[in-house]
């Protein structure tokens, strides 16, 4: 059954206002429900469940039917293939990011209507990214190219298309991130660590997603 989801536009705008995208990897199920519905309670009301999660799309299904909020936002990540992309969207992820530029997820996406955040690095691929259809570009990994300042260099020849550099995005640098002209940022392991996964210490993550939203919003403040 197909969950319905809200037009892309108004994901994107959700996207852009929160501006913060947190990267669930986890080895069970279980645990992704509960650190997503953590970071919701948190005020950070967006999720990237990445298809290597065991049981990935059963964990969208249940947090897509558990939202319930106008703003809470469950999207698909480590997007592949087309075959994924449809899974995901059926079981109501709202915007599908992929580690790399994948036509087919982006056709699929697009007939959806679903906002799609494809992968890109050098600025060949950023560029073949959105003119194939990509709503975001996941600058992805962005640290091992400069971080905030690839960024800043990348929006000479690119002043207005919308960037999300993930990969190394932590509280230390998220400012820098923003300030140099990114839409929104994709965080990992450094807003949901794996030892703290294992541990069970979900308040720290509740905590962690608090000032990554505080941080994102005062720089763009001071922008």
């Amino acid at each position: 059954m197909t969950i319905a989801a809200r037009p892309a536009s108004e994901t994107l705008a959700i996207l852009h206002q929160i501006g913060v995208i947190p990267v669930v990897r986890s080895a069970s199920a279980d645990v992704a429900v509960r650190v997503t519905e953590v970071l919701i309670e948190a005020g950070l009301p967006i999720a990237e469940i990445t298809l290597t999660v065991p049981n990935a799309i059963d964990v969208i299904t249940t947090l897509a039917r558990r939202s319930g909020g106008e703003r809470t936002l469950i999207g698909a990540g480590t997007v592949i293939d087309a075959e994924g992309a449809r899974r995901a969207i059926r079981a109501g992820a709202e915007f599908i990011v992929s580690p790399g530029l994948v036509l087919e997820v982006i056709e699929v996406a697009k007939a959806a209507g679903v906002a799609i955040i494809p992968g890109a690095l050098s600025p060949t691929e950023i560029l073949a990214a959105t003119r194939a259809g990509g709503d975001l570009v996941k600058v992805f990994p962005v640290k091992s190219l400069g971080g905030a300042a690839y960024i800043r260099a990348l929006r000479g020849p690119f002043p207005d298309l919308p960037l999300v550099p993930t990969g190394g995005v932590d509280l230390n640098n998220v400012a820098d991130y923003i300030r140099a002209g990114a839409t929104a940022v994709g965080v990992g392991s450094e807003l949901v660590p794996r030892d703290v996964l294992a541990s069970g210490n979900y308040q720290s993550i509740a905590a962690l997603a608090e000032r990554f939203v505080t941080a994102v919003a005062h720089a763009r403040r001071t922008v």
